[in-house]
């Protein structure tokens, strides 16, 4: 793994909202640290409601993780585009995160406990 991440699961159940919608609630969800940049959450895509989400064209690439996926999220608040991504096939160094979701802060709340 790339010296700058690290990768813990996390110690009991982490519940992703966005608006009043509860997204899911998880007990294997994973923090990823890299570098100086805050924690990262990712939930298994098995404990989202992959109903709400709608799969964009939009996609970007990490030099340490590989190419990223996104998905908008639709709810009563309406169309939250490219608020949340995954990296379907991880580099061999990140595995862990594969098949997991991960959701931009500013417009999903994910909380521990």
């Amino acid at each position: 793994m790339a010296a700058h991440i690290t990768i813990i699961p996390i110690d009991g159940p982490v519940t992703v909202a966005a608006g009043s919608t509860v997204l899911g609630r998880s007990e294997r969800a994973l923090e990823l640290r890299e570098g100086e940049y805050p924690p990262v959450i990712y939930v298994p895509r098995e404990d989202i409601d992959m109903h709400r989400l709608v799969r964009t064209d939009h996609a970007t690439k990490c030099p340490w993780k590989g190419q990223a996926s996104y998905y908008s999220i639709k709810g009563d608040f309406g169309m939250l585009a490219n608020a949340v991504w995954t990296y379907e096939e991880p580099k061999e160094e990140v595995a862990a995160i594969a098949g997991h979701l991960a959701f931009y802060p500013d417009r999903v709340r994910v909380t521990r406990g």
